[in-house]
């Protein structure tokens, strides 16, 4: 599923500040990045199975490989994860309420940490 309308979609930004604020709020990119594209997780274990939140961002200048990338932030999403194929997004997935809640907060903060540096 694909958070729609969150602001944070379109967002460019420097890959420093972006790694700091995306590490604050809990969002890891262990290894899931390319010279230019990065993409930023969030695991879930919850009862109904395991989830990921991912913040995809692509580079609009720079390197991501040498940290001097400047990165634009896509469209956000949660996908759950199956053994051994990997992550879905598609609209026939079920995401529970409490689940998007806590991601949407978590986007949200986000936005805010980005708005208090003047970049949002």
């Amino acid at each position: 599923m694909y958070f729609e309308n969150k602001t944070l979609e379109d967002i460019v930004v420097d890959q420093a500040v972006l790694v700091d604020i995306m590490e604050k709020n809990g969002l890891e990119c262990h290894g899931a990045w390319d010279y230019d594209r990065m993409t930023f997780d969030k695991r879930f274990d919850v009862k109904e199975g395991r989830y990921y939140l991912r913040v995809f961002c692509t580079a609009i200048s720079g390197d991501c490989g040498n940290n001097t990338a400047t990165l634009k932030i896509l469209k956000p999403a949660l996908g759950k994860y199956y053994y051994p194929h990997g992550v879905e997004y598609g609209d026939d997935e079920v995401f529970p309420a409490h689940l998007v809640k806590k991601c949407e907060t978590i986007l949200e903060n986000v936005k805010k940490d980005l708005a208090e540096l003047g970049i949002a």
